[in-house]
């Protein structure tokens, strides 16, 4: 089965990644250098460009499959509620998912997974210490821990697997709480990154000429140069402080 550690581009995610990094690229060739040589200097920061954009596709990706694996543990805690055996509980909880999600969604295809390895006698426990090895997202690890040890223990399975969830719950409304707090702040740091781009372009249009001791020439050259790295710092920076993990 598939190991979700690294970030899958789509066909159509990296012509966007690729478009999107192309047109970043121009403007800041033109408006900080009015130099397609200085576009083709910066081409080799595609690949940290790309590394970023993976990273910020897999924490959006994880947070998706971690919302979808709490809601197959709540229709799985339903069913055992119900009466099913814990092994019988994730056969059931496939046909309610499929009411929700896709066919080729995370927890469908991880459930169908779990159902098959179960019909072949491998303990159930064992299927979610897996499954959380190849999510790699700590709340699904500490999950499948609690389930073994409640399992081997002969513990209250539908008890623990409601609290475990509303546990993970809590965790994940408090950060979506976090996150719709700074989300202004996040807005108000998006646009500022864009207005040094924006001043420049404006005196280039309005006053044509007004900035030409700033190109083509030594001196203007490392101005321009001490300035985009100030302008990159302050906006990785920015997107630093916005980053607060629960």
């Amino acid at each position: 089965m598939r190991d979700y550690g690294t970030y899958r581009f789509s066909q159509k995610e990296k012509l966007f990644t690729v478009l999107e990094f192309l047109a970043l690229d121009l403007a800041i060739a033109y408006l900080f250098y009015h130099s397609l040589i200085a576009a083709l200097l910066f081409l080799p920061l595609f690949f940290p460009f790309l590394k970023e954009k993976k990273k910020t596709l897999l924490a959006r990706s994880r947070r998706e499959m971690l919302s979808e694996f709490m809601t197959g543990m709540q229709i799985v805690s339903a069913s055992l509620q119900a009466g099913y055996a814990i092994e019988n509980a994730f056969r059931e909880a496939i046909s309610e998912l499929l009411k929700i999600y896709d066919q080729d969604s995370f927890i469908i295809v991880e459930f169908r997974y779990i159902a098959r390895q179960i019909s072949l006698n491998i303990p159930v426990e064992s299927v979610l210490l897996d499954l959380g090895r190849r999510t790699h997202i700590e709340d699904i690890q500490n999950f499948a821990e609690v389930f073994e040890t409640a399992k081997r223990t002969g513990g209250d399975l539908m008890a623990i697997i409601r609290n475990t969830v509303s546990c993970i719950q809590a965790k994940t409304d408090t950060q979506a709480e976090i996150e719709t707090n700074l989300s202004g702040k996040v807005m108000e740091q998006n646009l500022m990154s864009f207005i040094p781009m924006f001043i420049i372009a404006y005196v280039t249009v309005t006053s044509p000429g007004f900035l030409d001791r700033c190109y083509h020439n030594l001196t203007g050259i490392l101005f321009m140069t001490a300035s985009l790295i100030v302008y990159a710092v302050a906006f990785l920076w920015g997107r630093k402080i916005m980053d607060v993990p629960v």
